[in-house]
Parts: structure tokens; sequence; C-alpha cells
């Protein structure tokens, strides 16, 4: 007989009427050991009892098996299709600054990169002697043997940053060159070079910044597969509202003609991104653990500042800075952190607030003018990225193999130099920070600006 306990039934059958059963087949057992023929219609009589019994487990194990499969199918697509709970262990993304051991870095891709079009945010973010670059190349291809040199430069930094024990990921190869079509605008893509721009990690969330360039909106898809993927290992994961970039979001009078009127116009206040809606580019924000630095730029407006400073309260702290700037977009080669209280300040664009800074104890070290040559193409930055460094932790930094200046002011700080060449990569816009974002360095969330 089945316990009490595992029958299905066992809880609704009467006490008394199992306590006889029990007492029945007891004593057709005795009957059946003794022989003769009450033994036999005993174990008859026990053969056909079985048999019955067999048939109704059966028959309700069926149909309870049918029911039960029938009303799972439904939970089981949902479950097929749904979110698993992560195992127990360490969240693979956790960064709270800019400087604590690096273990694990995205770095970006120059493959298929292509021109932006050459519409007013972008004319508003680069250079009037690139202008006719742009006007030629939008849309297109960058040139393909400085496009092929950038590739292999990111390769072998990739490599140099795997030799010093770091984790490296990468982005999903992407065509760039289709065009698309929203409601409000028609587009080609860029490319997936500068993770920084996108992404941000603020302790073990992902932010995914709404971007600013037409030719950017779509760039989050390279990184889809890399974010799911830390979702599902126990990351946080946000996405800001996506603007619609429609023509409200941009001054298309914004009256840009020589350095000086972009010096007029940062000095009021203005830029070709309107308050029409949030924007953002993660690059100009930096991280000091409990404490962000943000700028008001081109791409960044005080809504998406807004955005982040409701988003990240109480536990962190946004701060607005401005530098003397006549074209500011993206903080990292203006205002660069490198350690608890150490800042790199860019000389030529000195910050309003620094004495902010210097009252809480800081050390604003002035990098020096940068190596690279003027016939260099940087057609979408300046000489600024020999600042743009990354640091693995407190006493590394991978900088420019080329610029030997800056080797000495941090060899003159105890930080030792991991030298690498991205001549051309940098002319896609970016220097190491830039090229990567970091998604995990060792350490703890604590406060550095008081």
């Amino acid at each position: 007989d089945c316990p009490p306990t595992t029958c299905p039934n066992a809880s609704r059958r009467p006490a008394s009427g199992y306590k006889e059963a029990l007492e029945r087949r007891t004593m057709l057992r005795v009957r059946c050991l003794r022989g003769g023929s009450r033994g036999a219609e005993a174990a008859h009589l026990i053969g056909s009892m079985l048999g019955r019994a067999m048939t109704g487990w059966v028959q309700g194990a069926f149909q309870s098996y049918s029911s039960s499969a029938a009303a799972a199918q439904p939970q089981r697509a949902l479950e097929e299709n749904a979110v698993t709970e992560p195992e127990r262990q360490e969240c693979p993304v956790c960064a709270y600054n800019e400087w604590d051991p690096l273990e694990e870095v995205i770095v970006g891709r120059a493959e298929n990169a292509r021109v932006p079009p050459f519409t007013v945010e972008v004319k508003a973010n680069t250079y009037e002697k690139h202008w006719p670059f742009y006007q030629k190349y939008g849309g297109q291809s960058f040139p393909e043997d400085h496009l092929k040199k950038a590739v292999a430069e990111i390769e072998e930094m990739c490599n140099i940053l795997r030799m010093e024990g770091v984790t490296v990921q990468r982005p999903e190869p992407m065509d760039w060159s289709f065009e698309y079509n929203t409601p409000d605008f028609t587009s080609t893509g860029m490319y997936a070079a500068m993770p920084r721009d996108i992404l941000m990690v603020v302790g073990n969330e992902i932010i995914e910044a709404p971007m600013a360039w037409r030719s950017r909106f779509f760039e989050y898809r390279a990184y889809r597969p890399l974010i799911k993927e830390y979702f599902r290992k126990g990351a946080k994961w946000t996405t800001p509202p996506k603007p619609t970039m429609s023509d409200e979001l941009y001054d298309q009078d914004y009256p840009i003609r020589t350095v000086e009127d972009r010096h007029k116009l940062a000095a009021q206040g203005k830029f070709v991104t309107t308050e029409h809606e949030p924007c953002f580019d993660a690059a100009d924000f930096i991280r000091a653990g409990r404490d962000l630095f943000v700028q008001r730029s081109q791409v960044t407006n005080y809504m998406g500042i807004e955005w982040m400073r409701r988003h990240l309260a109480p536990d962190y702290k946004v701060h607005i800075i401005s530098f003397k700037d006549p074209n500011p977009m993206h903080i990292d080669a203006t205002f660069n952190i490198i350690g608890p209280g150490l800042v790199l300040s860019n000389p030529d664009r000195p910050c309003r607030q620094v004495e902010m800074f210097e009252k809480a104890g800081w050390t604003v070290v002035k990098p020096p003018t940068p190596l690279i040559p003027d016939d260099h193409p940087l057609w979408m930055s300046s000489k600024w990225l020999s600042m743009n460094v990354l640091m693995l932790d407190p006493k590394r930094v991978m900088c420019d193999a080329n610029e030997h200046t800056i080797h000495k002011m941090f060899e003159n700080l105890g930080i030792k130099t991991i030298k690498v060449n991205i001549r051309h990569a940098n002319s896609l816009g970016g220097g190491f920070h830039c090229w990567t974002t970091d998604v995990r360095r060792r350490g703890s969330l604590e406060s550095y600006f008081h």
C-alpha cells in the first residue's frame, strides 16, 4: 500500500474506511499463505483488487497529467521567453570611478565606420577646415586605408589590455551604410567606435545614453548582445527616454562661422541642441564615487542632465561644471579625473569652477601641449586627445606612445605609462578613454568630494 502522504487522494480518504480496508487485505494475505481453496480464492480476489486499483490509479494519473500539461503549456511558453533568475554570483558590472583597478572593458570597433551626413548638429561639433571633408564624404566610408590602420591599432590596443590582465569585450560588427527613416528624419549610420559616448556604468547599472546625433540614433544595436548578457548575470540596465531628434531639438539657424563665434555662443550658454527633449552623450559625464561631474554641451542639454540627476539621486550627486571652450562636446579631453582627488585640467579650456576642486583638497594638473603634428587628420576631435587616457589602476595609465611630454608628467606623478599608438584611430574622434567603457573596476563606493 502507498503511505497516506504519497497517495493523491490520501487526504480525502475517511480514516475508518482506510482502517477496514487495511484489516481486510491483511486477512487475505493470511489466507494466501495458508493455501487451499480459500487461499486460491483469496489470491484471485487480491489480483482483482490490485487490477482495479492500478486501473484507477493510471486513469487518475493520466487525467491529472493531461489537465496539468494543458494548463502548463501557456506557462511553459512564458517561461521559455522569460528572464531566468540569475545565479547567485558576483555581478559582472560594477564601477564607481575612473581609476579603481580595471578588470573588464568594452573596446569599440572601427570596422565599417561611416562619415556622418553633414547636418546642423554635425556642423556645430566640427571645425570649419573639415567641413569640405564632410560635404564630400558624408554618408560614405572613411578613407579605406586610414580605416584599416585604425582597425589594426585598436586590435593591438585590445591585445595589450589583455596582457595587462583586463578582460576585453567588443560590440557586434554592423553595416552602417543603410539609410533609415523615422517619422522625423532620414540618416545613415556612423559607427560603434566610441562606447564611452553611449554607455556609462554607475555602480552595477549600465546606462544607455539617448545620444544627440541622428547618425548615431541606432548605435545602441551594436552593444545590445553584450548588455543583455550582463543583464542576465545580474546587472541593472537603464535606457533613458529616446529623443525623437525632430527638427525642434536643434537650432537650425545656429550661427557658426568662426572660432570667435563659437566662443561668444558658448559664453552665452547657446548650443545647437535646444531643450525640446532630453538628450545627452555619456561622455559628457565623469565619475568620482558619489559625485558625478557633467557639462552642458552641444550634445548634452539641461533636460538630459536633470534626467540623470533625478535618476541617480539620492545615492549620487550630479554637479554641472563649465569651461572656456568654444566647442564643448565630451568632457574627457577637457577635464579627466585620474585618481582620488587628482584631475587633469586642459589649460586651453580652463574650468570655471576650479576653485571648488582646490578648496576640496584636489590636485589639479595641467597636462603639457600635445605633440601630434598639424597635418595629421583629426576630423572629429582636437589634439587634446593626448589627455584622453585610460587608467588601469591608480598607478598605471594607458596613453599615447608618441606623447613623450605627457609620459614625463605621469612619471612625476608616480604613475607607470602603458604606451600604445592609436594615431589613426584618433582621427575617428577619440582617445583611449573614448574608445572604451569600463565595465568592472575592483573597488567600493566612496565620497571623494567635500
